[in-house]
């Protein structure tokens, strides 16, 4: 196979896509940048979903020129793409998914590709399951099949690890890897992670407002980078380390041996016959300005964990908020106590209306909990929230979709930090933004902790942001603390082979690396 010339130009309001590439035979290119910088956009330009001038052609074979594209049955089955969270059909199981695939394209011998495509990614055993049943790597897997179904000699993936924990990450990028070499495809790898890219790539195009700012092998661009904007994306990461801690301070949140087990029912009278012990006997303690993380494998219990906390789920065992037991409150109970323990959830996307303005989000709480403030002074309160997280207060009439993820994640914070909270759970909150935004997250959580004394219970598998916001961390693996300690501890010196390996996946450790990591 000969390289790909890609040269596309795309005119939008207030936005132009202006790139020319040129990706390698059989090698692995990363395309590097924000959100909002253009990747995918230029993905859909690609693939035909957006209309755009320019070049494209593999080889000798033009696929796009100045005039028409050409993106017939033939182009489909040259690129494959592998989307960030798996695009398949939730009615059906994982055969009628790959059949699908099949039909779509009308290869012929497709039932041969079919069974070369289940050998390879070993997803065999997942055919009858509908892909509901199915975890975040298992669905990954079925959509890669997807993608080779019809040999492609180029495959775009699009974030394919972002939604994944940072071992199931390893594992799809080793096994995109594998593949890209086994089947002498190029690879054009879209992220926004800078681990990805030094594991991952052979040479990095760097993308900012739709232009490629700069271009290298991988090595030289870490080593000397000549762009500004490059030189700021480089040393994005989250730095800095979390307030120390105080042993005297108030405790805000405590549970012993808590558990959350959901029954298994079966048979015609659907009786109980065993449970998933979702949270199996775990205890914490979580003081006044103090952060304790929460890290471990999809499936581990984090969310569970924290929403039982919150009691916004049955459990077990006794919790206590501010010393007071709740684990035996109603929910009439319950409610006065809800502004002093707030969420701020994974998705900044999902998690706001976009059917209401900035204001009616975040006011949202303050009628039901200070139903005696006026119109005006909501209005000031909401604006003296957003102006704490660092947005304008005068966008307040403005709608979610107007502002960049990084900036919905901040009004997802002001919505909750405008009912003035002691107690703050944080679910994968910067799991979805590109680095340089995670770091300011970061930066803000600290700060608003320092202000206000906030306690945080913080549910991550970015185990680089941990490091960089809490004072503990507790490990979970199916349901069970596997352990916990100091953060400095756990990071520099880790007793479980479980979290040797967690943290080996999180910082693609070498002996070098780790003896660093520890200092």
């Amino acid at each position: 196979m000969h390289a790909l010339e890609l040269s596309l130009t795309l005119t939008r309001p207030a936005f132009k896509l202006a790139v020319d590439l040129l990706l390698p035979a059989r090698g692995v290119t990363v395309l590097f940048g924000p959100s909002g910088s253009g990747k995918t956009t230029l993905l859909r330009c690609v693939a035909g979903l957006e209309r755009a001038t320019g070049r494209i052609a593999i080889g000798d074979t033009l696929w796009q020129d100045d005039k028409r594209a050409h993106f017939t049955p033939t182009w489909q089955r040259a690129v494959g793409f592998v989307f960030q969270e798996a695009s398949l059909f939730e009615h059906m199981n994982v055969q009628a998914n790959l059949n699908y695939g099949i039909k779509r394209d009308g290869q012929t011998g497709g039932q041969t590709a079919l069974q070369a495509a289940i050998e390879l990614l070993g997803i065999g055993h997942l055919l009858d399951r509908t892909t509901d049943n199915l975890s975040g790597g298992e669905r990954q897997r079925v959509a890669i099949a997807i993608a080779l179904l019809h040999k492609p000699d180029l495959i775009i993936a699009d974030e394919p690890t972002t939604a994944l924990d940072v071992t199931i990450q390893a594992q799809i990028l080793e096994l995109l890897r594998e593949l890209q070499r086994d089947m002498g495809m190029a690879m054009l790898l879209i992220t926004h992670d800078l681990g990805i890219v030094r594991k991952m790539a052979e040479r990095v195009y760097i993308m900012q407002g739709g232009k490629i700012v700069e271009d290298g092998k991988t090595e030289r661009i870490f080593t000397d980078p000549q762009h500004a904007y490059t030189k700021h994306l480089l040393a994005a990461e989250p730095k800095g380390k979390p307030p120390g801690a105080d042993t005297s301070a108030p405790v805000i949140v405590q549970t012993d041996d808590l558990k959350v087990w959901f029954p298994i029912k079966s048979g015609l009278l659907q009786r109980t016959t065993d449970y998933v012990k979702a949270v199996d006997g775990l205890s914490l303690r979580r003081r006044e300005g103090q952060t304790l993380g929460v890290v471990g494998e999809s499936g581990s219990g984090k969310t569970t964990l924290g929403l039982a906390i919150l009691r916004l789920i049955a459990s077990k065992g006794p919790i206590a908020y501010v010393g007071k037991r709740i684990d035996e409150l109603n929910t009439r109970q319950m409610r006065p106590l809800r502004k002093e323990m707030q969420i701020v959830f994974q998705d900044p996307y999902g998690s706001l209306s976009p059917r209401l303005s900035v204001s009616q989000i975040i006011e949202e709480g303050l009628l039901i909990q200070e139903p005696q403030l006026d119109y005006a002074e909501r209005r000031e309160r909401v604006g003296a929230a957003l102006k704490e997280v660092g947005l304008d207060p005068a966008a307040q009439d403005r709608y979610p979709h107007e502002f960049s993820g990084g900036q919905r994640q901040r009004i997802a914070i002001a919505r909750a930090m405008v009912l003035k909270p002691k107690f703050v759970m944080l679910d994968e909150p910067t799991s979805a933004l590109d680095m340089s935004v995670q770091a300011q997250i970061v930066d803000l959580l600290r700060d608003l902790q320092k202000k206000r004394n906030l306690a945080y219970l913080f549910i991550s598998h970015d185990l680089k942001v941990v490091r960089a916001l809490c004072n503990d961390v507790i490990v979970m693996k199916n349901g069970k603390a596997v352990e916990e300690g100091p953060a400095a501890e756990i990071f520099s010196n880790p007793k479980q082979d479980y979290t040797r390996a967690l943290l080996a996946a999180a910082f693609n450790l070498t002996a070098t690396h780790e003896a660093a990591l520890a200092d």
